[in-house]
């Protein structure tokens, strides 16, 4: 999730959990003014109410609530001398204007006790809470409409004042994004008067500055390397085949030579091998375009033919899809040549090598004796047969290079057949 809308969702958060509890705090507040203030009307329509029993008697026959929304009962003398003023809130049965008949409403009821002439009486005077109810119904979507403009209002906030500020940042890390050890010329840089951003970039730029060094050194060193060792390698070589070539030396010093030559050839392959692994892992091959894997198994089936023949094994391509992806058409190959030709070297009299492809996967598989240890399958120097003259680098060329791209390698046995699959 991006930065900005994280800081909506908690703003949104956090401002619902505040007007939520305002609201609660708010409406009790509200609803205990509007009681206190109908109990203030209930206890001066109680004075009126005993100051005029006093003087007209018809008022203490009232039995039933009516317009005058009181009702008297006599009581006797211990029950009204132990009473203590009552504020209910109960439902009456009453009829409005608008009401067809008499249907229960929320009232406010006082209940009290008075004495008259020597008799005792019970008093409830009610006050209908229809206007209240329909206060407090409004203060509610009232606080509800408070919410949603704010949230719209931090919307708005978000999406033009925010994001306005973050926008240094985002193009700061646009640029990062696209820059690449060896091709980039220009370090990125952020155009801002805030302090923080201005840190960032200075940090950043001085961490791509060491890198570029270490690229360049490493480069250089790669280099050198290749051809410090390749040189001197060639000059021992010819001297070598020179000396076969003279027919004066005995045959038991020739099988030495010979010897000697393999070895030779042996490390010429081992230096390419791990030349080749420096250079991928200082991602020195990213001229990346559209490969077809289908069109390189098709030739590497051709080219290999003699290979497989040799080691009287039967190569078969099964193109299911049409499997294409963006990197470096080297590297592309290597992955390709390696695990199959690497399925005929280590592969059973008269086995079978078989090269699948997918919408998006490559499948090598070949016949083998036994499970291969998959935690170290991968790992560089690691030869299954050790009388196979190779590097043992052929996989870790291949895991590199799916590091490099992001894709996922795995390898299994089943059924008698090893299975290395590159999900693209």
């Amino acid at each position: 999730m991006k930065l900005l809308n994280q800081s909506l969702t908690y703003l949104s958060g956090f401002i619902l959990l505040i007007v939520t509890i305002w609201s609660v705090v708010f409406y009790f507040s509200m609803l205990n003014e509007i009681k206190s203030s109908i109990d203030e009307e209930l206890e001066n329509h109680k004075r009126l109410i005993i100051s005029k029993a006093e003087s007209d008697t018809t008022i203490i026959q009232q039995r039933d609530f009516d317009e005058r929304n009181y009702v008297i009962r006599e009581i006797g003398r211990e029950p009204a001398l132990s009473f203590r003023n009552r504020y209910i809130d109960t439902l009456v049965y009453m009829q409005d204007d608008d009401d067809e008949e008499m249907e229960l409403e929320p009232v406010r009821m006082l209940v009290t006790a008075f004495e008259n002439n020597g008799l005792y009486y019970e008093l409830k005077i009610i006050n209908p809470m229809l206007e209240e109810d329909d206060l407090i119904k409004d203060l509610f979507w009232f606080v509800l409409l408070l919410y949603i403009v704010l949230v719209i209002s931090i919307i708005l906030i978000n999406n033009i004042i925010l994001r306005k500020l973050w926008k240094p940042f985002y193009e700061f890390l646009g640029q990062l994004k696209n820059f690449r050890l060896g091709n980039s010329k220009n370090l990125p840089v952020i155009e801002t008067r805030t302090k923080e951003f201005n840190d960032l970039n200075n940090t950043v730029n001085s961490l791509l500055e060491n890198s570029i060094e270490i690229y360049e050194q490493q480069k250089q060193f790669i280099g050198n390397a290749s051809h410090e060792l390749q040189t001197p390698l060639a000059i021992v070589t010819s001297k070598l085949e020179l000396l076969l070539e003279q027919n004066t030396l005995k045959e038991e010093e020739a099988e030495h030579i010979a010897g000697i030559l393999k070895l030779i050839e042996r490390m010429v392959k081992l230096n390419k091998s791990l030349l080749l692994l420096a250079k991928i892992e200082n991602r020195q091959f990213l001229n990346n375009s559209i490969v077809s894997f289908n069109k390189i198994a098709r030739q590497l089936t051709t080219d290999l033919e003699d290979l497989a023949s040799y080691k009287n094994v039967s190569v078969e391509l099964h193109e299911r899809a049409e499997l294409q992806a963006e990197l470096d058409p080297a590297l592309a190959t290597i992955i390709v040549t390696n695990l199959v030709k690497n399925a005929i070297v280590h592969n059973s009299e008269n086995g079978a090598v078989s090269i699948t492809i997918l919408e998006n996967s490559l499948i090598v598989s070949n016949t083998g004796a036994r499970e291969l240890d998959k935690d170290s399958i991968f790992e560089r120097f690691n030869k299954t047969d050790q009388n196979i003259n190779g590097s043992g680098l052929g996989l870790s060329i291949v895991y590199a290079i799916c590091g490099l791209y992001n894709y996922k390698i795995s390898y299994s046995f089943k059924e008698g057949k090893h299975y290395f699959e590159v999900v693209i």
